[in-house]
C-alpha cells in the first residue's frame, strides 16, 4: 500500500528541519511507497522558505502553502484533499508526535479503517493541557459513543475511502473517529510516544476548550439527526405547543364556567408563548427535513485556499 503523510505546521521553522529528517528515517525502513505532504498554514516565520528547500532536495515531499492562517482543521481538509495514498497518516509538526510510532499504526491499519494514536505519557502541563484533554475525552466519548482515550491527538492513520468521504469544518478534525463511526468504520487505538515540546511555542490554549464544546454539539447533533431534523425539533415543539393549550384550554374553562378574569394572568401569557414556540420548533423541523437534503452538496465552498504547490503536483 502507498502512504501519504500529512502535517499542518505554523511558524515551525526551529522544528521543521529535524522533523523531516526523523519521518525520512522512519518512512525509509518501510516496505511502502511514499510522500509526505507539508501544510504551510500561512506561517510568518521562515517555515515556508525552509521547507521550499527541503522539498528542492526531497522530490517525495510535496508543500501545500495557505493564503493565510485557515486553523489545523482546513490545513488538514487541504492535505487530505491533495493525499494520493492509500493509506493516509496524520501528525503535528511540532516534534511531539514521534514519527517511529508510525510503523505501529500501519500495522494496525491492516485489520482496521482508522487508528488512532494514544498520548498515555503526556509530556505537557496537567492544569493547563492534560487536565482539560481528560475532560473532554471522557465527555465527547459519553456524547458521541465513540470511546477513544485522546481524541487530541494528531497521530492517526486513515484508510483513503474513509477520509476521502468526510468534510471538515470549524475545529472538526480532533471527531474524524466519531464521524466516521457513522459509515461503520473499524477503529483502533495504539498506545504512542509523546515528547515535550522542545523549540517554538504550543498553538493550543484552554480558550479552545469553548470552541471544542460547541463543536462537539455539533457533531452530535449531525451524527444523530442530521437526516431527520423533525425528529430533535418536533418532540420539543409538539410537548410545547401541548402544554401551552392545556393551559389555555385551562384558563378557557376558568373564565367559561367559572366568571373568573384571565386577561391579566401570566399563565395567560406562558401558555400563548408555548403554542407560539411550539409551532416555530415544528417550522424548524420541516425546514430542517428540505435543507438536509441538499445539506452536503451545498457546502462546496473550500475552507482553504492554495497560493502555490511546490512539488510534483505543480505541474
Amino acid at each position: 500500500m502507498t502512504l501519504s503523510v500529512v502535517i499542518p505546521v505554523y511558524n515551525e521553522e526551529e522544528n521543521i528541519r529535524l522533523l523531516h529528517a526523523k519521518l525520512k528515517e522512519a518512512l525509509v525502513i518501510l516496505d511502502n511507497e511514499y510522500e509526505i505532504l507539508f501544510v504551510d498554514d500561512g506561517s510568518n516565520d521562515r517555515t515556508l522558505s525552509m521547507l521550499e528547500e527541503i522539498q528542492a532536495g526531497d522530490k517525495r515531499v510535496i508543500v501545500l502553502s495557505l493564503r493565510r492562517n485557515f486553523g489545523q482543521t482546513a490545513a488538514f481538509a487541504a492535505g487530505f484533499d491533495f493525499a494520493r495514498g492509500d493509506v493516509i497518516v496524520t501528525m503535528d509538526g511540532d516534534l511531539q508526535n514521534d514519527p517511529a510510532d508510525i510503523p505501529k499504526l500501519l500495522e494496525r491499519i491492516k485489520d482496521h479503517d482508522l487508528v488512532s494514536g494514544w498520548r498515555k505519557k503526556r509530556k505537557d502541563p496537567f492544569f493547563t493541557r492534560r487536565l482539560p484533554s481528560i475532560m473532554a475525552n471522557w465527555l465527547i466519548s459519553k456524547v458521541t459513543g465513540v470511546k477513544l482515550h485522546d481524541y487530541g491527538c494528531s497521530l492517526k492513520a486513515y484508510r483513503r475511502d474513509v477520509i476521502k468521504n468526510l468534510k471538515l469544518y470549524g475545529e472538526m478534525h480532533r471527531f474524524i473517529p466519531a464521524v466516521a463511526s457513522w459509515y461503520g468504520v473499524r477503529i483502533a487505538e495504539v498506545e504512542t510516544v509523546h515528547h515535550s515540546r522542545m523549540h517554538g511555542k504550543s498553538k493550543y490554549g484552554i480558550s479552545r476548550t469553548l470552541k471544542v464544546v460547541l463543536d462537539l454539539i455539533t457533531v452530535k447533533f449531525l451524527q444523530s439527526f442530521s437526516t431527520k431534523p423533525i425528529q430533535f425539533f418536533g418532540p420539543v415543539g409538539v410537548f410545547s405547543g401541548f402544554l401551552g393549550f392545556l393551559i389555555s384550554l385551562y384558563l378557557t374553562v376558568d373564565k367559561i364556567f367559572f366568571g373568573h378574569d384571565i386577561g391579566g394572568r401570566p399563565l395567560l401569557l406562558l401558555g400563548a408563548l408555548l403554542i407560539i414556540v411550539g409551532i416555530q420548533l415544528i417550522g424548524m423541523g420541516l425546514l430542517g427535513e428540505m435543507l438536509v437534503r441538499v445539506y452536503h452538496e451545498s457546502q462546496r465552498k473550500p475552507i482553504y485556499v492554495i497560493k502555490k504547490i511546490i512539488g510534483p503536483e505543480s505541474k
